[in-house]
């Protein structure tokens, strides 16, 4: 019971929303897509298009918000990332709009990403490629990360992504980052500093070759290491060392390594399939 006290405790801390709360709906011609608190609701009242009715905020005209979001930007309401993400109403559902990751907190949006264990097999047992986030980072600096990780931009699917972010931030080479395998998906509702975090996460195993290092190109890890698997396993049971939803793919591949069974497996997958 204490191992998996100590995995729930990151579950649980990914899982902080309470939905609606002190929120509104946000919709997009009447597509729910997202939530907002009554200060961000009011300040888009004062943009054309844009109502409020029992159903919630509505924009009539899902192409005014990437405006509109720029706008509040410059007002200070959230800081402006200069990257766009594709708007969803259901997950693979068609894009209705486009807004800038900085924003996405703010209006509740749900946001895609790719997480990829990197890993690698040699006879003294399975290895996990570690990553260490630089210090100049945003969100969680300085914290231990996956070897590739990274939200899905507009325009880009799940692959494309994947060997973007392999390239970008350890160099490996598309024809190696394509060989990526999918092994499952996580959502998560959580209240952070800079709004409301609602991540859907794709999951992937990439088995690297032995003679592989990863190599630093873009500046967003300082470094890389390669653990044994059991180091892994104790560094997330024991320890808030890695950063927060790198966590729960973690304790998703425990699970299917077998590290984690029975009900203690099934009460943390349950926790990670949440909508």
């Amino acid at each position: 019971m204490a191992e998996v006290t100590g995995f729930m405790r990151h579950v649980r801390a990914c899982n902080t929303a309470v939905l609606p709360g002190e929120r509104l709906p946000f919709l997009l011609s009447g597509a729910p897509v997202g939530w907002v608190r009554i200060g961000l609701a009011d300040a888009l009242l004062a943009f054309p298009d844009v109502s409020r009715d029992a159903a919630g905020v509505n924009l009539a005209r899902p192409a005014a918000l990437p405006g509109i979001a720029k706008a509040l930007a410059d007002r200070g309401l959230f800081r402006w990332r200069r990257e766009a993400f594709d708007v969803h109403a259901v997950s693979g559902g068609p894009v209705l709009s486009q807004i800038d990751r900085g924003a996405i907190p703010s209006f509740g949006i749900e946001a895609t990403g790719v997480h990829i264990n990197g890993l690698v097999e040699t006879a003294d047992g399975l290895h996990l490629w570690v990553a260490r986030r630089a210090a100049d980072k945003l969100l969680d600096p300085g914290k231990l990360d996956h070897i590739v990780a990274g939200g899905v931009p507009a325009g880009y699917g799940l692959m494309e992504t994947i060997v973007k972010e392999s390239g970008e931030e350890a160099s490996i080479p598309p024809a190696l980052a394509a060989m990526a395998r999918p092994t499952g998906e996580i959502r998560y509702a959580m209240e952070r500093p800079e709004g409301l975090r609602r991540d859907h996460l794709y999951c992937y195993d990439l088995t690297l070759p032995p003679d592989f290092v990863p190599v630093v190109h873009d500046g967003e890890v300082e470094s890389f290491e390669r653990w044994p698997i059991r180091r892994v396993f104790e560094t997330v049971r024991d320890t808030g060392a890695f950063k927060f939803n790198v966590n729960l793919v973690l304790i998703d591949l425990f699970i299917r390594l077998g590290m984690i069974t029975g009900d203690d497996a099934a009460a943390l997958r349950a926790g990670l399939t949440r909508t």
